[in-house]
């Protein structure tokens, strides 16, 4: 490969770094610090890439690339940020970067990035209107880095995006950011929640019905993708879909067709599909209750949210984020300290960013003082978990503590203790099997008649347990 780089970056070190790289790959590098410097360049030079930092001496990278693309309009730009937010990520996007990357970086991969950007030209790309925070997902952790970046390159395509993530880690809010950023803002977004549905109403939901298709159905009722058309349609909890339904999904997804409950007539649909999931729906395929071929479908580009417990960097933006709501939905007004943000950090969230806003919500109406300390946040959000590099109580640690507290009658406590043991073992084990007995007696290690008698005993129902996945 040859040709000249032209790198914008005033972190020497950096520069160096890259600059080997490029040039062990038979690219010779241009490097200056300043935007000035990189005009000037510009004027006399002919490169195959740029790459550009944001933040520079004499201003902003990606504010002043307006000029330089109506200049060399067929220059590849790669941007560079330590100001690793969405906000940032979208700017590279709107204007037409190659690609983005935020510090740290893979260095093999940006490499890769020059090399495939050398042998490509692109054109320069309407920025938007809507204004790039519109829907802030806050947070800079290198967790998130990998999510901005798949959703910047969705934005400009109708591609099916399959959002995986466990509950409340922001599903929706990716979902509706890729719509209100992307091309197809002006349309409707329409968001159906599966799991909130009757299984034997979901496809009138979905489809719409016809004047007495059934018991009850007095009027025509237009359906989500109908709704949805000229936009985009959310399906959120896919995994909680009936199969009958997934048929008929399916069928549209492949036609771009659909027809309503007791029609005739098929309707003609243009929408985009975004769906989300917090089940496994590998275990699901395996047990024939997801239809491989629609998860196919469906998972042409998959985008997996990390747990908060796997971005704690972000805890302290994110609580500053839900304060500032919380006082503009009319709480008082608070501000968190770096003990209350410390306190918040030793915590598990195991409902992740969605129980942190309650939480940080709970405080902003609770605590006596306009400063939220450590003290505050265990004084109203109860007894804090331990601190990352406490010891855990473990499973003895657990039964220990329900040894203390449990009362049962005289001649009762094994009983009642195996009892305590067994519903969360059976709860588990339909859980990560989606439901189904056969692989969830194999788990346990039991006869499947054994497995039908306890849960009967227990008053356990397979596929209520199934969907807490």
């Amino acid at each position: 490969m040859h040709g000249t780089i032209l790198l914008v970056e005033d972190d020497t070190a950096i520069a160096t770094v890259i600059t080997t790289a490029l040039e062990d790959e038979g690219f010779s590098v241009d490097r200056t610090d300043s935007l000035g410097g990189r005009d000037r360049l510009l004027e006399r030079g002919d490169y195959r890439v740029m790459l550009t930092d944001v933040v520079l001496t004499d201003g902003d990278g990606i504010a002043s690339l307006a000029r330089v693309r109506q200049a060399h309009p067929d220059l590849p730009v790669i941007v560079l940020s330590a100001q690793n937010t969405l906000d940032t990520a979208i700017r590279a996007t709107e204007i037409a970067a190659f690609e983005y990357f935020p510090k740290p970086f893979d260095l093999e991969e940006l490499v890769r990035a020059v090399v495939q950007a050398a042998g490509e030209r692109t054109e320069g790309v309407t920025a938007p209107d809507e204004p790039a925070d519109a829907l802030p997902l806050v947070g800079r952790s290198q967790a998130m880095q990998g999510v901005y970046r798949m959703i910047t390159r969705v934005l400009r395509n109708d591609l099916t995006v399959l959002i995986l993530g466990a509950s409340g880690t922001g599903k929706e809010l990716v979902a509706e950011a890729i719509h209100q950023l992307g091309h197809r803002r002006s349309g409707p977004f329409v968001a159906v929640n599966a799991a909130a549905i009757p299984h034997e109403l979901l496809e009138s939901e979905l489809f719409g019905h016809e004047k007495g298709a059934f018991t009850g159905a007095i009027n025509q009722a237009i359906g989500k993708f109908e709704q949805a058309n000229g936009g985009t349609l959310f399906l959120d909890e896919i995994g909680d879909m009936p199969v009958s339904a997934q048929t008929r999904l399916l069928r549209a997804l492949q036609s771009g067709r659909i027809r309503r409950v007791g029609g005739r007539q098929e309707i003609g649909v243009d929408v985009r599909i975004l769906a989300a999931t917090n089940r496994d729906l590998a275990p699901m395929i395996a047990a024939g209750s997801f239809r491989e071929d629609l998860y196919y479908r469906l998972a042409v580009v998959p985008i997996e949210l990390p747990p908060l417990r796997d971005r704690t960097d972000d805890i302290a933006p994110l609580a500053r984020h839900f304060l500032g709501q919380a006082a503009a939905d009319g709480l008082p007004r608070r501000r968190v300290d770096q003990s209350g943000v410390a306190a918040l950090e030793a915590r598990p969230w195991r409902g992740n960013v969605r129980e942190l806003r309650n939480a940080i919500y709970r405080l902003a109406l609770m605590a006596r003082e306009d400063k939220i300390d450590a003290n505050a946040v265990e004084t109203v959000l109860g007894e804090r978990a331990p601190r990352p590099g406490e010891q855990q109580p473990g499973f003895a640690g657990a039964l220990d503590h329900w040894l203390q507290h449990a009362r049962p009658a005289d001649g009762r406590l094994y009983d009642a203790a195996i009892a305590e043991l067994e519903r969360p073992l059976f709860v588990h084990a339909l859980t990560v099997t989606g439901g189904n007995q056969v692989r969830a007696a194999r788990l346990l290690g039991i006869n499947r008649n054994t497995l039908r008698k306890r849960l009967t005993e227990l008053d356990l129902d397979p596929e209520i347990c199934a969907r807490r996945g």
